[in-house]
């Protein structure tokens, strides 16, 4: 994976439970500390799917993108939004429930960094009222 990123980039990318990189699906299985270096177990779940209406989004700021968490959807989009700073992506991604514009409130199920498309993915389902 990328080196040369900054530490709130860094920090947001040990949030997300997946990662694709190279075409590839990777699940995080632990985030470790060993003196200053920060290290990430990776564990390769295989190749990735891809899922409905995906962009490209290198070179062209940061992107959060919602998606259903249903294969049977092709991971269907919800929304796409731009944030400022890898701070406003750790908000979303620290988060079990989150206020999605103009849908409301969701669901986190994952979360993920697609390397491949330069956009971070946060799954979403309905939030059950019981």
């Amino acid at each position: 994976m990328e080196t040369n990123v900054g530490l709130d980039e860094f920090y947001a990318r040990q949030l997300c439970t997946y990662f694709i990189v190279r075409g590839t699906q990777y699940e995080l299985i632990s985030n470790e500390m060993d003196g200053n270096m920060e290290v990430l177990v990776l564990k390769e779940i295989g190749r990735n799917l891809s899922g409905e209406d995906e962009r490209n989004f290198r070179e062209q700021g940061i992107h959060i993108e919602f998606r259903s968490p249903n294969e049977r959807e092709n991971y269907r989009l919800l929304l796409r939004i731009p944030c400022e700073t890898h701070i406003e992506v750790i908000r979303y991604l620290l988060k079990n429930v989150v206020d999605i514009p103009e849908i409301g409130q969701m669901l986190v199920t994952s979360t993920e960094i697609d390397e491949d498309r330069g956009v971070y993915v946060i799954y979403v389902t309905d939030l059950k009222v019981s």
